[in-house]
């Protein structure tokens, strides 16, 4: 091939992949749903690159309500190849600004374990039956109280290949029993957590080994609760709360997860 041939037919590529990437982009929908009589909000991200059905990750959020924080971290999944729904436990509207009123949200919604699963599977649901959704490949993964959610939901034997969680709680009045819990499991959690002491954590790991759960637990030394989010220093500045983001722990943590969704979904 003459070299202008060869220089015609490399600006010809160069071109369709610009295309390409200008075509492709993440989409986002609001998606307003009913569970019961209430009315919940959630969010679905998913990238137009990846035309074939793909899994499903399902973000259940902090403490504060379904917020602009729990909404990124479904986009950053949708960049990754997912689809992703960040769910709403508490209803539409309920966003905290005070960690008060954050924590009346989740005593609401926590009030009932049925109440909870209806809240998480509702969810599932919707994601499951989302166009771009392979529905036998689904995971979960929630930060602060989404962690202890999805946890949870996992003890309980939702149908899930994984759950993720960051941060969040580890105790709980459930207890995973041998043969329950159909998700492999991931925790992340911080050494100098004041909310999730390592009395917890030894807790944890004692309830899943002796249910034969395939469990996987890091912590990181030295490091604060909320460490996944960059808003968690303005938190602590302002109410006084032992938080603190951790940009190192937050990279990691979140590559973790990505290689996890990597492995359970090739199975």
């Amino acid at each position: 091939m003459s070299t202008l041939k060869t220089a015609l037919a490399a600006a010809t590529l160069s071109l369709t992949v610009a295309s390409t990437q200008v075509l492709a982009e993440t989409q986002t929908r609001t998606i307003e749903y009913q569970v019961g009589n209430e009315t919940f909000t959630g969010y679905m991200a998913w990238d137009d690159e990846f035309g074939q059905k793909r899994p499903g990750v399902l973000v259940v959020h902090e403490w504060w309500g379904h917020n602009e924080f729990a909404r990124n971290q479904a986009e950053r999944l949708a960049s990754a190849g997912y689809t992703a729904f960040a769910l709403d436990m508490y209803g539409s509207g309920k966003q905290a600004d005070h960690p008060d009123t954050a924590q009346q949200f989740m005593q609401e919604a926590t009030k009932d374990m049925d109440q909870v699963k209806a809240r998480f599977m509702k969810s599932m649901d919707i994601l499951k039956n989302h166009e771009s959704v392979d529905a036998s490949r689904i995971a979960a993964q929630g930060y602060c109280f989404g962690g202890a959610v999805v946890l949870n939901m996992a003890r309980m034997g939702a149908d899930l290949d994984g759950v993720v969680s960051f941060h969040g709680a580890l105790g709980s009045p459930l207890q995973a029993e041998p043969g329950s819990v159909k998700a492999r499991i991931q925790v992340y959690t911080g050494g100098a957590d004041k909310l999730v002491p390592s009395d917890q954590v030894a807790s944890l790991v004692k309830e899943m080994q002796d249910a034969e759960v395939d469990l996987t637990l890091v912590s990181f030394p030295g490091v604060l609760h909320s460490f996944t989010n960059p808003g968690a220093d303005k938190i602590a500045e302002e109410f006084g709360m032992p938080v603190g983001y951790d940009e190192e722990a937050a990279a990691r943590s979140w590559e973790g997860a990505m290689r996890f969704y990597k492995a359970i979904f090739a199975e």
